[in-house]
């Protein structure tokens, strides 16, 4: 494995040694999959890192990326490592005031986009940072940008031994890559890992997951988050493992049956649309296939928990893994997959149980950008239905006195970029992670997430609410879609409520509403009074001062576009409570 003073280059270096014809970058062009090997990505890096030096970036700078998963992306982040700069992912959703502000509080000095369709914003970006000295395109030609050929092509200007000066003066504990938080509040802050905290993590997720070069992984999710990073490029290289490279969101149900993934991480919405889809093939099913199928799901929970207390599984369960799971499986692209892992927000009890009825155990990770991704583990070892798992090994995690959860350990950052107080409230004197996160462990050291500390509730009559157990409850209704708790200094708690995407038509068919529309259903009597009688089941599994005394069903979902939602799907509440702010104010208008 890596030593524990190695570099990001140094990692590519022995992989790439020990593995030079494995497959390492898989993508797809005009209808066919095809590979880079170890050696081949190796050398594309060390090319583009060159060609970035003749360019003219200079050691420390920042190069940004934006862009949907493709081996360029990080070909870009891997070269601009090695060339001694600091790479740095911009979400594709970012509006240009968003993307000028990474690209200028970066210092970046070269923008790689994926495309000509990014041009304009590239054009606006490179207009407002006079620091930017070239765009480059991963695909395509322009004569606004240089081409990938082009930037490969201007290696030729720079020798290899000034790029190996670069890679030499690289340290450990150097920051290595920045990634931008999608806070809820205010401008991002931007979270400087070093070589050591990605390397040490990529290693301590190589051994917990127990990859090997034969495994392959599936990369779908936003680059510019740490827990895509880990999962599909640092953990992969570490290794010698293959990185598959979904065509777009829209094909991912395809991809995933073709790359049949070892490794699969999600976060809750992803594994929430797959039991959507097969809740749909279910219900067209005929009324003894339903019935076999739930009689199955029975057995296969049971079978789930009981795995998990060491228990004797059920007799039946080895026909029904034959006959019904191992063929769901199939379907979804899931049936190799020793790891299926889930994180970023909180899954509800529902899907995992879901998942879990089909012998697909979802094992939750917790952490944040702050300690490079995960903070505790679930493996298929030691997990727990609704638990985030333990510490990594070699690591702490406690819980302060007022709830909040704190992790120390050589996985948590160097500190913010430019923001030296926020550094100092994040990172105490003994290295202890403040992660704003309210949790408890058992006994065991598994951890389980309750709250954000900041997003608790204070009513009016001073009563402590945690918002998020609200809302993961009415999520288990089988109609709805997305909640936002509201009650921060008001009487009484009430909810916003989106429909879900994949259920309302079937639920408002069954139901006997006309309903056509998502607008038709959010103001339809019989759809509200139907998601009321469940509101009320909710409220019984509540305290009284917890317990919704009105909510509102709203005519569309929230969005990442809107800004009520973070690109990791996380509730902006602020924005959400300004842009439905008429619709809250109704709720209390009577109090």
């Amino acid at each position: 494995m890596t030593a524990p003073d190695a570099t990001v280059a140094a990692v590519l270096d022995r992989t790439a040694a020990a593995h030079p014809d494995l497959p390492a970058l898989v993508h797809k062009t005009d209808g066919e999959w095809q590979a880079r090997t170890w050696s081949d990505y190796r050398d594309e890096a060390r090319r583009v890192a060159r060609g970035f030096l003749s360019l003219g970036l200079e050691p420390g700078k920042g190069v940004a990326i934006l862009g949907f998963n493709r081996p360029q992306w990080f070909l870009a982040d891997i070269g601009a490592i090695l060339a001694g700069a600091v790479p740095t992912g911009i979400y594709t959703s970012s509006s240009p005031e968003q993307a000028r502000y990474i690209v200028e509080h970066a210092e970046a000095e070269i923008l790689v986009i994926e495309s000509a369709r990014y041009l304009e914003l590239a054009g606006q970006i490179r207009y407002h940072s006079p620091d930017l000295k070239a765009v480059v395109l991963m695909e395509g030609r322009d004569p606004g940008a240089l081409s990938w050929q082009k930037l490969l092509a201007k290696a030729e200007e720079t020798p290899e031994h000034v790029l190996e000066a670069r890679i030499e003066a690289q340290r450990p504990d150097d920051p290595c890559t920045l990634i931008y938080t999608s806070g809820t509040t205010g401008p991002p802050k931007a979270v400087m890992l070093s070589h050591r905290n990605l390397t040490w993590t990529a290693d301590t997720v190589v051994d917990l997951f127990d990859f090997d070069p034969d495994d392959c992984v599936i990369s779908y999710l936003p680059l510019s988050h740490i827990a895509e990073q880990v999962v599909s490029l640092h953990a992969p290289m570490a290794i010698g493992a293959t990185t598959w490279f979904a065509e777009s969101l829209e094909a991912m149900g395809e991809n995933l049956r073709e790359v049949r993934p070892h490794v699969f991480f999600g976060v809750p919405r992803v594994y929430e649309k797959m039991q959507s889809l097969l809740e749909e093939a279910l219900a067209d099913a005929s009324l003894l296939r339903r019935a076999l199928l739930g009689w199955a799901r029975r057995i296969g929970l049971a079978a789930g928990y009981a795995a998990q207390r060491g228990d004797e599984l059920p007799r039946s369960y080895p026909l029904f893994e034959r006959l019904v799971f191992h063929p769901l499986r199939r379907r979804l692209g899931l049936d190799r997959a020793r790891i299926c892992a889930v994180g970023a927000a909180r899954t509800t009890l529902e899907t995992h149980e879901f998942f879990l009825s089909l012998g697909i155990p979802l094992l939750e990770v917790y952490g944040q950008s702050e300690d490079t991704g995960p903070a505790t583990v679930s493996t298929p070892d030691s997990f727990r239905t609704g638990w985030c798992g333990t510490a990594l090994p070699g690591t702490e995690v406690e819980i302060a006195d007022d709830g909040e959860i704190l992790v120390r350990g050589p996985h948590v950052f160097l500190g913010y970029l430019k923001d030296e107080e926020a550094t100092r409230q994040a990172i105490d004197e003994e290295g202890w992670l403040h992660t704003g996160d309210i949790g408890e462990l058992d006994e065991d050291g598994f951890l389980r997430v309750t709250d954000r500390k900041k997003e608790i509730f204070v009513t009016s009559g001073g009563k402590n609410i945690s918002p998020q157990n609200i809302e993961s409850l009415l999520k288990s209704i089988p109609a709805v879609g997305q909640v936002a708790a509201i009650g921060d200094g008001r009487k009484y708690i009430t909810a916003l409520l989106t429909l879900h995407p994949q259920r309302w038509r079937r639920i408002a068919k069954s139901l006997g509403s006309s309903a056509e529309t998502l607008e038709e259903a959010a103001i339809c009597d019989i759809i509200r009074t139907h998601v009321e009688h469940q509101v009320e089941r909710v409220n019984e599994r509540l305290s009284r001062v917890e317990a919704i005394k009105r909510f509102r069903i709203l005519p569309r979902e929230f969005s990442v576009e809107a800004g009520e939602l973070t690109p990791t799907m996380k509730l902006k509440r602020r924005v959400i409570e300004e842009n439905f702010a008429a619709e809250i104010e109704r709720l209390y208008a009577d109090a």
